[in-house]
């Protein structure tokens, strides 16, 4: 699998250490987007998309997120101390505590080192490009379009973007 796009959207605010907003394409036919370029303290590195963890009110059932102190639902006091029990380390005895899993992300470390590489470059040449005059930050919104919009595309069996038939 190649990554046969980036897309970057710089962030106005150059203070903040989340530098970019990402959108990477692979194979010009699968997109993760949300991926997030931000300024560490070893240098930038990328942060997939990821979701809230959470586990269950243990009145009602319902879905809380770990930092939670009252249900959603119901409206009882949570465990405060609960999200202690999630951890995300490496074997080592330094764990932090985990409240985010990733949502889509590089198996191993030589893939994201690539991947980062990569974006860091295209990061960088976008930098540059947004110093030009009349330059205008590109749209990281429904970018996948384009792809679509090839001739022919009227013909009958061709794909709509949603992958059923014409």
């Amino acid at each position: 699998m190649q990554l046969t796009d980036i897309r970057i959207k710089l962030c106005e605010d150059q203070g903040n250490r989340l530098k970019a907003f990402c959108a990477l394409t692979f194979d010009n036919t699968f997109v993760i987007r949300d991926v997030k370029l931000i300024e560490g303290n070893d240098g930038l590195f990328l942060a997939m998309p990821s979701r809230k963890l959470a586990d269950h009110c243990g009145r009602c059932g319902e879905k809380n997120h770990l930092r939670a102190r009252y249900c959603n639902n119901c409206g009882s006091r949570l465990d405060e101390n609960r999200y202690q029990r999630h951890h995300n380390g490496n074997g080592q005895s330094h764990q932090r505590v985990k409240l985010h899993a990733d949502i889509a992300h590089p198996i191993n470390a030589e893939c994201r080192h690539g991947i980062e590489d990569r974006v860091i470059r295209a990061f960088n040449n976008e930098l540059e490009r947004s110093k030009q005059p009349g330059y205008i930050s590109p749209s990281l919104d429904g970018e996948d379009m384009d792809f679509y919009d090839i001739p022919n595309a009227s013909q009958a069996g061709s794909l709509r973007p949603t992958g059923s038939v014409h």
